[in-house]
């Protein structure tokens, strides 16, 4: 039975673009401090061909995580037209807290939910903010949080907010490096009636043995650099193959729940992990079902915008509903997949009929 839907949605883009050609003269390194071996172009090259990113988003140095995700949020409580004072959760999803420009250490006290509420001034003390901290997933986690209290009848509005500032956790002489951005999206779940639209069903799943550590915190590659500074580090083939079969059979456990034909799944939301991936993902879960990928089933952001981890999902969601990329759409009565794969090893998925 559905309890809850999406009313409202927002996104802060940063202004700052990075292109793969800005990454030309920086030295990338092996895990061991040895050099590569290959010139900056061919690197760059086949990053581009694997993930499919041709430039990713900064924030300005003068914004932080709560302060994108104040953007996003503000414009997702318009979107919906709601008084941000009926507010009952504030859900923010991140990983690594506020970074400041130049710091290396993440600010969450308070939580960045709090942050948000008093950026937002929300002066009702009834509105409970608090963090996640479930990877990539993280969004995704928080929307299914926000159902769990709207159908426990513990709240009829949330705000679940997805942001981070990658860019200020990476190692410059990795070249993971440039998979990572900055951004936010958000959204508005409320309680409802309509039994015709909402979310229909999810699923979620933790992988914690010997997954648990693909993504990680790891010293610079540079070894004259501070060993002790820590930086976003991740087994990115282990990661691939983790990924490709394990979160179809995540995708079809949520969409068998919600007694939805396949075929009638008009677009699959995916985390902008990586072009390649995702790709496999969707191709896999459709030939679970013996059939093949419809033309259009998957839009992409991740060639302009790159992977902001947990803003990734909410803010291509935002950009699909305003008719901001080209060719995708999605109208009344569709049914759409969200999903996500991340830190933890985390799993997640959400059927959604709009």
């Amino acid at each position: 039975m559905i309890s809850s839907k999406i009313t409202g949605t927002g996104t802060f883009i940063p202004t700052l673009k990075k292109e793969n050609t800005d990454f030309l003269n920086d030295k990338f390194l092996n895990a061991d401090g040895s050099e590569l071996g290959s010139e900056n172009e061919i690197i760059i090259e086949k990053f581009k061909a694997i993930t499919g990113i041709q430039e990713r988003r900064y924030a300005r140095t003068e914004y932080t995580s709560s302060d994108l995700a104040f953007f996003a949020a503000q414009r997702a409580i318009e979107d919906a037209g709601i008084n941000k004072e009926d507010i009952d959760y504030i859900i923010f999803a991140h990983n690594f807290g506020d970074v400041k420009t130049g710091s290396i250490q993440g600010d969450m006290l308070p939580s960045l939910a709090t942050r948000v509420k008093f950026k937002l001034k929300i002066e009702n003390p009834n509105c409970v903010a608090y963090d996640i901290l479930f990877g990539c997933p993280g969004w995704i986690q928080g929307v299914i949080q926000a159902q769990a209290f709207i159908k426990a009848g513990i709240a009829k509005k949330c705000l679940v907010i997805g942001a981070e500032t990658l860019s200020r956790v990476v190692d410059k002489f990795d070249r993971d490096s440039m998979i990572y951005s900055d951004g936010a999206g958000a959204c508005i779940v409320e309680s409802t009636s309509d039994s015709e639209a909402g979310i229909l069903s999810h699923a979620s799943q933790t992988f914690a043995k010997e997954e648990a550590y693909y993504l990680h915190y790891g010293s610079s590659y540079n070894k004259n650099e501070d060993q002790n500074v820590r930086y976003i580090k991740m087994f990115g083939r282990k990661i691939y193959e983790f990924a490709i079969t394990n979160v179809p059979a995540a995708m079809k456990t949520a969409l068998d729940q919600s007694g939805v034909s396949i075929d009638d799944v008009k677009k699959i939301f995916i985390h902008q992990a990586n072009e390649k991936m995702d790709e496999a993902i969707v191709k896999r879960f459709y030939r679970l079902f013996k059939k093949p990928v419809p033309e259009g089933v998957m839009p992409m952001s991740i060639h302009k915008l790159g992977n902001s981890s947990v803003a990734t999902v909410p803010t291509l969601l935002d950009l699909v509903l305003k008719g901001k990329i080209e060719n995708q759409h999605v109208t009344k009565g569709d049914v759409i997949i969200l999903a996500s794969v991340g830190a933890g090893m985390n799993i997640n998925a959400i059927v959604y009929k709009y």
